[in-house]
């Protein structure tokens, strides 16, 4: 291999491992094998990645991802239900839909407060969710944010913001998952379940 065509593989690796859940050593195993069999990995994949990265854009209403200007789940009159599910990020989004149970609309906010990151109001999607608010029929607006500090953090301050329209803000329940086993939880997520009990 000639000096270049060494330079474009490691250009290749180092832009592998930059991915979540690759390293170093997983990029240069998964760059080996795309070269060895080129023809059913290689050159799919970057004709692939050729078309994301021409044809993918942001929904114009909701942040989710889509070849449209309005992505398929705005679009769908069936599921104008007054709801709007908040999420940090389209993979939350994708991870919601897999459940099968929300028929609504989501807003994708791009991130979460943080303080220390230096990310304010401003740097998210919460002016364009506030607008949305005003602008749709909403009557609840679920926020489906992570149990970190920040993401509590965020939820209180949509919730404030919302407050003066009148439109329920509620969060997700937080507490013993399915097949979750008491002795196995940390205290937080017992006193969360605690908080969080209803009448069976």
């Amino acid at each position: 291999m000639t000096e270049a065509e060494g330079a474009a593989v490691d250009r290749l690796i180092a832009l592998m491992a930059r991915l979540p859940g690759l390293g170093p050593r997983s990029a240069r195993r998964a760059v080996l094998a795309m070269i060895r069999k080129r023809a059913l990995l290689l050159d799919p994949l970057a004709k692939a990645m050729a078309e994301v990265a021409a044809d993918v854009r942001e929904c114009g209403r909701c942040g989710n991802i889509t070849t449209a200007e309005i992505c398929a789940i705005c679009a769908d009159p069936r599921r104008a239900t007054g709801e709007i599910c908040v999420v940090e990020t389209v993979a939350d989004l994708w991870a919601m839909e897999r459940a099968g149970i929300f028929g609504g609309r989501y807003h994708v906010l791009g991130g979460v407060l943080s303080a220390l990151d230096g990310v304010g109001p401003e740097a998210l999607r919460i002016p364009d969710l506030l607008a949305r608010v005003a602008e749709e029929e909403i009557g609840e607006v679920i926020l489906a944010l992570n149990a970190t500090i920040d993401g509590q953090t965020t939820i209180h301050y949509i919730a404030d913001q919302l407050a003066p329209s009148g439109v329920k803000a509620t969060s997700l329940a937080k507490g013993v998952p399915i097949g979750g086993e008491l002795d196995y939880l940390d205290d937080g997520t017992i006193g969360a379940a605690l908080l969080a009990r209803r009448v069976v």
